[in-house]
Formats: structure tokens, C-alpha cells, sequence
């Protein structure tokens, strides 16, 4: 096909929607001609629409119809709205369909869109049935392998193999100059490296968060002990988290500034040396700009998690991890994990990039 019509499948989760951008670009520099779409909820819609491999974002508005089935009143009117919405999708006529979702939602609406070449992940790789929905099924390496790894393995529907390359996000013109301005109204004299600490989770993942007197003590030793800088990054209602860990500290530190897109942060580490924090969709959005990362893993498997690009990963095996156990109060996993263990993974990857 000479100028094929590519409908992209993942739906939720920012960071799962962060991994799957390489293999887009990939599907994109194979065919610049083609036309790529991409269906998926609210929380990643602008910042999709802000990445330049991507010619057309739909909202799949999952939270709005629940409500609505759930309600006599609003019942009807849902029904005909997600009705409009397949009958307008099937008239986009896409010629391939990628399903990197993997779950019964996202079978339903490859299925749904008409499209006649459904590219999908295999029975033991996907959930929920979703395999029956797709009718070319890539098939996974029995080894564990990262989220990246696995969304360049669904090019293989096609038959293109990914061999390593560079990603970077696109940063719109507007957030370049908005975090410009901020560096330009720190102190323009920062030691360098200049070492991006992100210590805060999303309130549902509060299990990963390592302790907040060990990143104290961790960003005392940077600035002391390697003449560095520590910028602390954060989001929504991790501010406090930071302030706490920045009251506990004996040495100076920068508070990054308020970020409203995935894009500005972005921005943000493309101006630091070095990212450390936990595993973690700021995490990822470092490793796609091109910054190394020290990733301290708790609970959470750091093959399946691991970032993009160069990085060392701090974590303890305790006999329990990974798991799922998202409600687990005694951390051990996390606890095990020394101020001292993520300084040495730090300097290893400093002597590496200098």
C-alpha cells in the first residue's frame, strides 16, 4: 500500500501510551506517506495530539458512556452517541489496524472498525479473548521482555523488525519557551550534572514511592559529594512529598516548575544530565528524551518496566517481588533499597556518559 490509513489500539494508562510511541514512529519513518490514527481516552488525548508521527487522535470516551449506561435517563442517548461512533469509524475504511492493548475493549473495537487487517497479540500474550478479535496474531518471545520490546514486537504483522534507534518526543514551541523561562530565572551559574529527581507516584501506585528520608539523604550526597545540582520534579499532589523530602535535606536543592502537559516535563529533563526516581511514567517520558536514568524498583518487575534508553536499575531481590500485592503495607522490597545502593548506580552511569 502506497499511502495506507494505520489505526492505533491503546486506549489508557499514560504510560503505557508512552511506550507504545516508538513503534508508531517506527510504522511512520517505514511509511512517511501513511496516515495514522490513534484511539484513546481523555487522559493522553492532548498530548498525542502534540506528537508529530500522529495525524489524527480520537477520544474514546469510555468514563462518559459508563455514566451514561448507568443512568435511565442518559441510557438512550449513549447508545445512540457509541452507535454514531462505529458507523463514523467504520467510514474511515482503515486499512490496518494495530491492537497493542491486548484486552477485550480494544479486540471489540479492532473488530468494530471494519478494517480487514486486525494486527494483534497472540492467546498467551493477550487477555480477556481479545486474540479472537485480531486475524493476524503475533506471537511473543517466551522471555521476558520491556513494554517497548513488546510493542515493536506487534510491527511484526507487517513484517518489520525494529533494530535499535534513537527516540525523542516532540516538544510543541510553546513549552520550550515556558521551561526556558524558568531555567532562565534559577541561578545561571547550576553545577553540573544537573540530576532530575523524581521521587512522587500516582496516588494509586503509592507502593513504589521510596522513602522520603533516603531521597534526602541521596540528594545531600549529589550535591555534596559530586558538585551536582538536584532539581525535584513533580506533579499534582506529589508537591508535598517533595517539600517534605526538601525539609529534610541539609543542602540546597531546586523545586521544578508546575508542568500542566506531559510535554513541558519533557522539556524539563531535556535540560538535566541524569533522571533518578522510581518506575514511573515521568520515568519514561526521561528515557524519551534521551536522558540516562538510575530507576529504583520496589514491587514492579524491571524487565517489563524497564525505561528506553541507557539506564541502571536499583533493586533488591526479597523473595516476594514482583507482585501485584498493590495494598501491601510492609515494603519490603522498597525498604531494602539504600540511599548508598542508588548513589553508586548514579556514578556508574556518570562515568559512563562523561
Amino acid at each position: 500500500m502506497e499511502s495506507p490509513k494505520y489505526l492505533i489500539l491503546r486506549l489508557s494508562a499514560v504510560g503505557d501510551v508512552i511506550r507504545t510511541l516508538p513503534a508508531v514512529q517506527v510504522l511512520k519513518e517505514r511509511n512517511p506517506s501513511s496516515t495514522i490514527t490513534w484511539m484513546v481516552e481523555e487522559p493522553s488525548q492532548a498530548f498525542l495530539k502534540s506528537q508529530k508521527e500522529i495525524d489524527e487522535v480520537i477520544l474514546f470516551p469510555r468514563r462518559r458512556w459508563t455514566k451514561g449506561l448507568k443512568s435511565l435517563k442518559g441510557m438512550w442517548g449513549t447508545i445512540r452517541e457509541m452507535v454514531k461512533f462505529i458507523i463514523d469509524l467504520r467510514r474511515q475504511r482503515f486499512d490496518i489496524v494495530f491492537d497493542f492493548h491486548g484486552i477485550l475493549k480494544s479486540g471489540l473495537l479492532s473488530f468494530l472498525s471494519g478494517s480487514h487487517k486486525r494486527i494483534g497479540f497472540d492467546r498467551r500474550s493477550s487477555k480477556e479473548w481479545n486474540f479472537l478479535f485480531s486475524n493476524v496474531k503475533v506471537k511473543l518471545p517466551e522471555k521476558r521482555i520491556s513494554r517497548f520490546q513488546r510493542n515493536l514486537a506487534l510491527l511484526e504483522g507487517i513484517g518489520v523488525k525494529a533494530k535499535a534507534f534513537e527516540y525523542r518526543l516532540h516538544i510543541p514551541p510553546e513549552d520550550q519557551e515556558y521551561v526556558e523561562s524558568f531555567f532562565k530565572n534559577v541561578s545561571p551559574d547550576l553545577q553540573r550534572p544537573l540530576i532530575a529527581i523524581h521521587p512522587g507516584t500516582s496516588p494509586k501506585a503509592l507502593f513504589k514511592r521510596w522513602m522520603p528520608d533516603q531521597y534526602a539523604q541521596l540528594a545531600d550526597r549529589f550535591v555534596r559529594e559530586l558538585d551536582a545540582s538536584v532539581l525535584f520534579t513533580w506533579g499534582g499532589e506529589e508537591l508535598e512529598w517533595v517539600k517534605r523530602i526538601q525539609g529534610e535535606m541539609k543542602e540546597p536543592s531546586l523545586l521544578g516548575p508546575e508542568t500542566e502537559s506531559l510535554t513541558q516535563l519533557g522539556e524539563v529533563y531535556r535540560h538535566c544530565d541524569l533522571y533518578v526516581g522510581g518506575d514511573t511514567g515521568p520515568m519514561h517520558i526521561a528515557s524519551l528524551m534521551g536522558i540516562p536514568a538510575v530507576v529504583i524498583y520496589g514491587p514492579t518487575d524491571p524487565i517489563e518496566n524497564e525505561p528506553f534508553g541507557n539506564h541502571r536499575k536499583v533493586r533488591k531481590e526479597v523473595g516476594c517481588n514482583p507482585c501485584h500485592k498493590y495494598s501491601c503495607k510492609e515494603l519490603i522490597c522498597i525498604k531494602a533499597i539504600s540511599a548508598d545502593d542508588v548513589f553508586k548506580a548514579t556514578q556508574e552511569v556518570l562515568c559512563q556518559i562523561h
